[in-house]
């Protein structure tokens, strides 16, 4: 599953999202340079949450 994160600018952003999914458990990839995170299906409320945390706004 992909979710679009359009303020996703860098790659200090990916390593911040990807931090905060690390912290929640998922495991995932980050590319700021297609601004998507790709994550397994059933993680997907635990991503929406960590990508929130990490202060970035996903597309649900």
């Amino acid at each position: 599953m992909k979710i679009k994160v359009n303020d996703m600018t860098c790659a200090h952003c990916a390593a911040t999202i990807q931090k905060s999914l690390l912290s929640k458990g998922v495991v995932g990839t980050v590319s700021h340079v297609d601004k998507v995170v790709s994550i397994q299906d059933k993680d997907y409320d635990k991503a929406i949450s960590a990508i929130k945390d990490a202060g970035y706004t996903p597309e649900e």
